[in-house]
């Protein structure tokens, strides 16, 4: 039910009767008029603008009923797709040579995917951890939490009519489990280990008596890795900054969180805030599938994540048995292989069966990827270690963020559950303190043991890409534990870099290194990251940026918010003036292209020359410039780029002067010229002219660039050769820029860059890419007082019928 409330004292009267008479921690059963009829689970969801829920709950199973709920009305069939995938139905629903989208694995196809999940379905992994006590195991309270998250899901499938047409009337939306909540938290958890490596594992066969046996050649696996673990072409990334007291206007700490994730499929983001009266109350974003708020705030911390350069996983090099590829030597002693044989069933088709091999490591694995093949011989396989499949602690994690009261606690809440897998974390809090922490499950490496024990192959791939692959014939060669682990294997919360109080502390998807430029972090150990290193674009313009602010001093909440839509392109600093120079001194105003013929580039020319280095909406020049930076970029390697190379002494100004004398220099111009002329677009159009989304019968303007340009606001949109970028895939997402005054609210503004729901049909489809479009925010409603003045206030008690 739902009911669409005025603005009366009536209304407020009625609210704050329904929070008092919820419990706080601790309290004992809830009077007996807030109990539903029927027994049921039930939760209160307060709808302020744009879909933003407030679900306030008496305990942690209603709190998990009232966000199933919510996200299943704004979510349903991105939900239920994805509980297809980890039930490994997909080829049954979808066909086995379907695209399972990549949400939640790399998996190629449907049936890949399928045997994947299928295989840990039968291995009963995700039983295993959930049985597991804490801390190694998730608590009681995520439990609940996903139980109750199963059960509000169900009851909104069993209430509601599906109306968006991605899934209306389709035999794959049904009721779920906790342990189906459980699964998709555990494909997310390997997202970065086992699940960069479906395809090998599902693909791993013993080698015939008659096959040829393959080597690896060192240098081409080094450079694979390289681009493997790069955050140059990747999915997912982020910025962040805190700023410490010392810099605010108030001496409170802020924070601006952009993660960059894919604006479609099962890792958006979902915004709600979580109430259960003197126990929790945070509000944040919620990859969807999530019971608890990964990226957020509360009335005295605020955090955000950030890719980290972590590899979490690592490669054992096995020696084989001559006489039986599926048994391997360890100190001399033979050891049999288990197989996991798994059967998917397939739409239109007889099943397909399929054997994994799994050794004492891990999976034996015959790629990372098509580009990085790790071929299984008569002599040699490799087998995959992932810590995080043994890891189901990341919600006791976000737990822990939502209820600390400062960044000590946030520390805390790391150290007592070591769940994050794959990103770093950035706070600030009331107090004044700034926190970045590069606390992650990862396998415990140490310098030392890759020196050791390193094959040929682990020699080359570990200093240039932090993937080590060590020699699995030798017992020594096993992985270390710390002491202060929840798990054997991997690093403690000591070895984590860790910078505290810093002016400002930022990160952009390089290591923890130039976290504070002033303050650089080293002594870690090369698998968490590089140090002395050429740092991104993106990386070199943010330490600029938050530097500068930080200096400036007297930073507010607006600061943050300008920052975030500055759209400065630092690329175009470093290069711009000296393309359109190099441009304009071209013999006859022409340039050939890559076909050989001579292009005017004279207009061209004029348009670098009056660009503004910004990527507005309305900046001239700037889809000219993007189109060109990607094409010299992808013919020219880096090193050869820059006439002034990288100094680690001046890491942030250098590489520096683009060198223009290159023959692909030219070439890129012209083929730039060529391909908007091609598309009917004039070189100085307006970028939100070309660089937009189409909602419904609307064309929304985006501004923002790709990586290589160094965005602060980074968009990594979808080319149409005849329309210019039409969609963005991945980029801006839930952005939140925080800080505190002397009320007990927090000052919050937020914006969800594609909305609240996937479903055309809902309103709120896009309002909020309305808002990112004009680059305006959301102001968050976190006090009770201003929940109940929002204008468009809707009331849902949502209840189980049984």
């Amino acid at each position: 039910m739902r009911i669409r409330t005025r603005r009366t004292a009536g209304v407020g009267i009625t609210l704050l009767t329904a929070v008092a008479l919820l419990p706080s921690s601790g309290a004992g059963a809830a009077p007996r008029d807030t109990r539903p009829s029927d027994g049921g689970l039930h939760a209160t969801i307060r709808y302020t603008q744009y879909g933003i829920p407030h679900i306030l709950a008496k305990d942690y199973e209603n709190l998990g009923f009232g966000t199933g709920w919510a996200q299943a009305a704004d979510q349903v069939c991105t939900l239920a797709e994805g509980y297809v995938t980890v039930r490994g139905e997909r080829s049954r629903h979808f066909g086995a040579e379907g695209n399972p989208g990549g949400a939640l694995s790399s998996a190629s196809t449907n049936l890949g995917s399928d045997l994947y999940f299928r295989g840990v379905r039968e291995a009963g992994t995700v039983e295993k951890l959930l049985a597991e006590p804490a801390p190694a195991g998730p608590s009681r309270t995520s439990r609940t939490l996903m139980r109750g998250f199963a059960a509000g899901y169900n009851a909104w499938l069993k209430q509601n009519r599906v109306t968006d047409p991605a899934c209306a009337g389709a035999d794959w939306v049904r009721p779920i489990s906790a342990l189906d909540v459980a699964r998709q938290g555990f494909a997310v958890q390997v997202l970065g280990g086992q699940g960069r490596a479906i395809d090998g594992i599902t693909a791993a066969a013993p080698p015939g008596a008659t096959a040829k046996d393959r080597g690896v050649d060192p240098k081409a696996t080094a450079k694979a890795a390289r681009e493997l673990f790069s955050a140059q072409d990747a999915d997912m990334g982020s910025n962040a900054v805190a700023f410490s007291g010392k810099t605010t206007a108030n001496g409170r700490g802020l924070l601006l969180g952009n993660p960059h994730y894919p604006w479609q499929g099962g890792r958006r983001f979902w915004q709600s805030q979580q109430t259960i009266p003197g126990e929790l109350n945070v509000s944040g974003g919620s990859l969807l599938g999530t019971s608890v708020v990964n990226i957020g705030f509360n009335g005295d911390v605020a955090w955000s994540h950030t890719v980290a350069t972590g590899v979490t996983l690592n490669l054992h090099q096995l020696t084989l048995d001559p006489a039986d590829p599926t048994t391997y030597l360890v100190d001399g002693k033979p050891r049999r292989m288990t197989k996991r044989t798994v059967t998917v069933p397939v739409k239109g088709g007889k099943p397909v069966t399929r054997t994994q091999w799994w050794t004492r490591y891990g999976p034996v694995v015959t790629g990372l990827g098509a580009q990085l093949p790790l071929p299984w011989s008569s002599t040699t396989a490799y087998a995959l270690n992932d810590p995080n499949a043994v890891n189901l602690r990341g919600s006791d994690t976000d737990l822990g963020f939502g209820k600390a009261r400062s960044t000590a606690g946030v520390l805390k809440a790391l150290r007592d559950t070591q769940g994050l897998p794959w990103v770093n974390t950035v706070a600030a809090d009331r107090g004044g303190h700034s926190l970045l922490s590069q606390s992650q499950v990862l396998p415990r490496i140490t310098d030392d043991l890759a020196q050791r024990c390193s094959t040929p192959l682990g020699k080359v791939t570990y200093p240039s890409a932090g993937v080590a692959v060590l020699d699995g014939s030798r017992g020594a060669c096993a992985l270390g534990s710390d002491k202060d682990a929840v798990q054997p294997g991997i690093f403690g919360p000591s070895r984590m870099p860790t910078v505290k109080d810093a002016p400002y502390a930022e990160n952009s998807n390089d290591s923890a290194w130039l976290t504070n430029a002033d303050r650089p972090v080293t002594g870690y150990e090369r698998i968490f990251g590089t140090i002395g290193t050429q740092r991104s674009m993106r990386t070199r313009g943010a330490i600029e940026d938050v530097a500068a602010m930080a200096d400036k001093g007297r930073l507010t909440v607006r600061d943050l918010q300008r920052q975030q839509f500055a759209n400065r392109v630092p690329a175009a600093d470093l290069a711009g003036a000296d393309t359109a120079e190099a441009c304009a001194a071209l013999p006859g105003g022409t340039a050939t292209g890559s076909d050989g013929r001579a292009v005017d580039v004279s207009k061209a020319c004029r348009a670098l020359a009056r660009w503004d280095h910004r990527m507005d909406s309305d900046s001239r020049g700037a889809l000219l410039f993007d189109r060109f930076w990607r094409k010299l970029t992808a013919a020219v390697p880096n090193a050869q780029l820059w006439k002034v190379p990288f100094s680690a002494t001046e890491p942030v100004r250098t590489p520096h002067t683009l060198d223009t004398s290159r023959p692909a220099f030219g070439t890129a111009l012209a083929d730039a010229v060529t391909e908007l002329t091609a598309a009917g677009i004039a070189v100085d159009a307006p970028l939100g002219e070309n660089q937009y989304v189409v909602r419904g019968d609307r064309r929304l303007p985006v501004s923002g660039g790709t990586e290589s340009l160094g965005v602060w606001n980074k968009v990594e949109p979808t080319w149409d050769a005849t329309k210019g970028y039409t969609e963005v895939a991945h980029g801006s997402s839930h952005i939140q820029a925080v800080g505190w005054d002397k009320s007990g609210c927090p000052e919050a503004r937020t914006l969800l860059t594609y909305s609240q729901s996937s479903n055309p049909r809902s309103p709120h489809y896009s309002d909020q890419t309305e808002l990112y479009a004009k680059e305006r925010w959301v102001t968050s409603r976190f006090c009770e007082r201003d929940i109940l003045r929002d204008p468009a206030l809707e009331v849902v008690r949502v209840r189980e019928r049984r």
